[in-house]
């Protein structure tokens, strides 16, 4: 009697714990929640009177009223771009040869260990290797081609691992299938793996496209301008961006630079949350003509 009597306390106990910590946790999320609306609503609040055709066809100007981010808007695309052409293949040819093909020793969980460390490393230290490497060593330059490659390495992590994640999802029945009926690995790979982890993989590209949207610092590093008057004339050009155009003119004194600084961000948002939507048309498009696997 006494046994089932300590048994129901403790289960009472934990039910107790369960609904506080679900209490903190739904708390949190509403916190995180408000302030990023309250955010968003002063952006849009400061920003909307300045956000007009003008603005952005313009180049920026000393004169607040007369400033635009035509070049930050045509930057920030470019070097989206190029970072997914060159982060998107080389990120899932490792994930595949880590996952499917690289023999399980040492080397290859040192490798994993490593990626899983990448991931955390803040910005500004690929900003370092980016401006050592790409625009001292390759002499590249403060160019589109040396930032497009430091926020390569800087998402590729994230590809590699999402790209494993989508590949351990797949049923191991469905290789074994493949197998059986005479396909070699790579085929197998090719017309029923890579098929049905895509919609998973598009996952990743779309965390890639939002990250590299959105990064300064590594930028900054390499010296991107923060005052362009020109458009890019190609993979060598001196360039700027959204975020880095945002920054120069959160930093100055006049309110009506701050004023420009709302409006780039609500041109950032639409950019990235645009390029996001697409992904996940695309994915769910791929999903739906995707079989379904036991």
């Amino acid at each position: 009697m006494k046994s089932t009597l300590g048994t129901d306390m403790l289960l009472v106990r934990k039910r107790q714990k369960e609904k506080a910590f679900l209490v903190l946790a739904t708390l949190a999320f509403l916190f995180s929640l408000i302030v990023l609306f309250t955010l968003i609503i002063d952006a849009f609040l400061d920003g909307l009177p300045r956000l007009n055709l003008k603005f952005l066809t313009s180049f920026p100007s000393r004169k607040p009223e007369e400033a635009g981010i035509l070049p930050a808007m045509v930057g920030s695309i470019y070097v989206t771009v190029l970072t997914v052409l060159f982060a998107i293949p080389l990120g899932v040819g490792s994930a595949v040869y880590l996952e499917v093909y690289a023999p399980r020793n040492r080397l290859s969980a040192a490798i994993e260990a490593s990626i899983a460390t990448l991931g955390g490393v803040p910005s500004i230290i690929y900003g370092m290797l980016g401006l050592e490497l790409f625009a001292r060593v390759l002499q590249l330059g403060r160019s589109l081609l040396a930032g497009s490659l430091t926020l390569a390495l800087l998402v590729l992590p994230i590809v590699i691992v999402s790209t494993r994640e989508s590949l351990r999802a797949v049923p191991q029945s469905l290789w074994e299938a493949a197998l059986a009926l005479g396909a070699t690995r790579w085929q197998a790979l090719k017309d029923q793996i890579l098929p049905v982890a895509f919609p998973g993989i598009l996952t990743g590209i779309i965390l890639t496209v939002s990250r590299a949207i959105g990064e300064a610092a590594p930028l900054i590093m390499i010296g991107a301008l923060t005052y362009v008057a020109f458009l890019p004339r190609g993979v060598l050009s001196p360039f700027t961006t959204l975020p880095i155009q945002i920054f120069n003119w959160v930093s100055r004194p006049q309110k009506a630079f701050h004023a420009n600084a709302a409006a780039g961000i609500i041109v950032l948002l639409a950019i990235t949350l645009s390029l996001n939507a697409l992904s996940i048309v695309l994915r769910n498009r791929l999903e739906k003509r995707t079989p379904r696997t036991l």
